[in-house]
C-alpha cells in the first residue's frame, strides 16, 4: 500500500491537529514532544522540522483556535439586522465553537495559557478580538472606553459560562446556553439603552 506524502503545510497542520488533544488533555507542561509524535505517527525531529520548540507549537495552536473564535463570532454578528438579534447570534456562534472544539477552550482558557507570560498576551488579543465584535452590539450613549469593558463583560460572560461547562465535563446543548446567555446579556444592554 503507498502511503500518501503530505506538503510541508499539511504536515505541519497534521501536528498541530495531533497536538490539540493532548495538549487540551494534558495541558502544556504534561504534553512532551515524543507525546505528540507518537501521536501523529512522526518521528520528533520531523515536529521540529516545522517547531522550534513545544512553546512555538503551543503558540501556533492558540493563535490558530483563537483565529477561528474570533471569526466565527465576527461572521456571526456582521450582518444581524439589529442589536438583539446580534447578541443571539454572537453567543449562538461562541457556544457553538465550544462546543465543537472542547480541547480548543481547554487550551486557550485552560492553566498554562493564562500562567505563562507570552500565551497570556496571546489570549488577552484573542479576548480582545471577541470584545471588538461584541463592542458594535453596545448601541448605550457611552463612551469608548465604557463600551470596551461592557463587550469585555459580556465575553466573560461567555468565557466563564463555557469555562464551568466544559471544566466539570458537562454536556450541553449549545443552542440553549447561547439562548440564555444571550438573554442575560440583552437583557443588560437594554437597561443601558432602554429605547432599543
Amino acid at each position: 500500500m503507498t502511503q500518501l506524502r503530505l506538503t510541508a503545510p499539511m504536515r505541519r497542520q497534521h501536528i498541530l491537529d495531533c497536538a490539540l488533544p493532548i495538549f487540551g488533555e494534558r495541558g502544556f507542561h504534561d504534553t512532551s514532544m515524543n507525546d505528540i509524535a507518537h501521536s501523529a505517527g512522526i518521528t520528533k525531529p520531523v515536529i521540529y522540522q516545522h517547531f522550534a520548540s513545544k512553546r512555538e507549537l503551543y503558540s501556533a495552536l492558540i493563535a490558530e483556535l483563537g483565529e477561528e473564535m474570533i471569526t466565527a463570532v465576527t461572521q456571526a454578528t456582521g450582518n444581524a439586522r439589529d442589536g438583539k438579534t446580534q447578541t443571539q447570534q454572537g453567543f449562538h456562534a461562541y457556544f457553538t465553537w465550544v462546543d465543537c472544539h472542547q480541547d480548543g477552550f481547554r487550551l486557550l482558557f485552560g492553566g498554562a495559557a493564562q500562567r505563562d507570560n507570552e500565551f497570556a498576551s496571546q489570549l488577552r488579543q484573542i479576548r480582545s478580538g471577541i470584545a471588538n465584535a461584541v463592542a458594535s452590539m453596545i448601541v448605550a450613549d457611552v463612551d469608548p472606553e465604557e463600551q470596551s469593558l461592557i463587550a469585555h463583560a459580556i465575553t466573560g460572560l461567555a468565557e466563564g459560562a463555557s469555562r464551568r461547562l466544559i471544566e466539570n465535563n458537562l454536556e450541553f446543548d449549545p443552542d440553549a446556553v447561547a439562548t440564555a446567555m444571550s438573554a442575560l446579556a440583552w437583557a443588560g444592554l437594554r437597561a443601558l439603552n432602554p429605547t432599543s
